[in-house]
């Protein structure tokens, strides 16, 4: 089952290329409700709705450097800092956007707007301290996760050993375009991954190149307790920008136009916008960091 959230408060089932509307207020209410609600009767068409985030979780848990691709190419570029395995923090959850919905650039923090493609779970049941063999047990479904990244702030960041303001700027988690519920994707460690930019791949990869399984990082992260609904990325791959041999002419710029393909999930689709189409004012005064 394909699940959504739709126009304002809506959620639904996606059938084909219509969208049955469901009782329950969000996805978040519906994995925490632990059982199927009821259909409300009323169905739409799919392209005459406004798809939205379709979750916005308790807490979203980051994994970093779990496709060791991912750090060899960052090893290629003299990188500034070590891309460890096992490296977790959270994510500004208010940064969640859904597709189609714009990132706008904050020309006024960075000049290095980067992408990361990613494969994220939906845990469907609260849970803590369970062990790898029990773990498939605790997933809801999946979705595509785009992890938006300032790479300057990046690497000053790092120099503390810790990042996060580089990802949780307002707009930089685009997530969707649904969820795709754990029965629709038996080894989600079996699905091709693509990032385009205005029609040409940057990233191209597989799930099943993950050094650390799925199984293994919910159970490790478990330490610190799951919310229904809540999410949990599994890391991106190679081909980012910012590890590129020429990033500055691979950075993001107004007028790109992102799609994230997961293969058994869908196209998460978003365009960057400036500061100026998306709040209708100049960007404020350059930051340094």
């Amino acid at each position: 089952m394909k699940l959504v959230s739709f126009d304002e408060g809506r959620v639904g089932s996606v059938k084909e290329d219509k969208v049955v509307e469901l009782e329950i207020p969000s996805l978040r209410a519906f994995f925490e409700a632990g059982q199927a609600p009821r259909e409300t009767g009323e169905v739409l068409e799919l392209d005459r709705v406004r798809l939205r985030a379709p979750i916005v979780p308790k807490k979203f848990f980051h994994t970093a450097g779990n496709f060791r691709e991912h750090e060899e190419e960052s090893k290629r570029v003299n990188w500034s800092h070590e891309i460890a395995p096992w490296i977790v923090f959270f994510q500004n959850v208010d940064a969640i956007i859904g597709p189609d919905e714009p990132v706008i650039y904050p020309e006024h923090l960075t000049e290095e707007l980067d992408y990361e493609l990613e494969l994220a779970v939906v845990i469907r049941k609260a849970g803590k301290w369970f062990s790898p063999e029990e773990a498939m047990d605790y997933v809801g479904g999946y979705v595509i996760f785009n992890d938006i990244t300032a790479r300057d702030i990046q690497r000053r960041e790092m120099r503390s050993g810790v990042f996060s303001f580089c990802k949780a700027i307002d707009t930089f988690c685009p997530l969707g375009p649904w969820i795709v519920t754990a029965d629709e994707i038996p080894d989600p460690h079996d699905l091709a991954m693509e990032l385009r930019v205005n029609g040409g791949t940057r990233q191209t990869s597989h799930t099943g190149r993950m050094s650390t399984t799925i199984p293994e990082i919910l159970s490790h992260y478990s330490a610190l307790g799951y919310s229904a609904g809540d999410v949990v990325s599994t890391g991106t791959v190679s081909g980012v920008a910012g590890f590129s041999e020429d990033a500055a002419s691979l950075y993001l710029k107004p007028g790109d136009v992102m799609e994230c393909e997961i293969e058994s999930i869908g196209v998460l689709r978003n365009p960057v916008v400036s500061w100026q189409d998306g709040h209708g004012e100049p960007a404020p005064p350059r930051v340094r960091w």
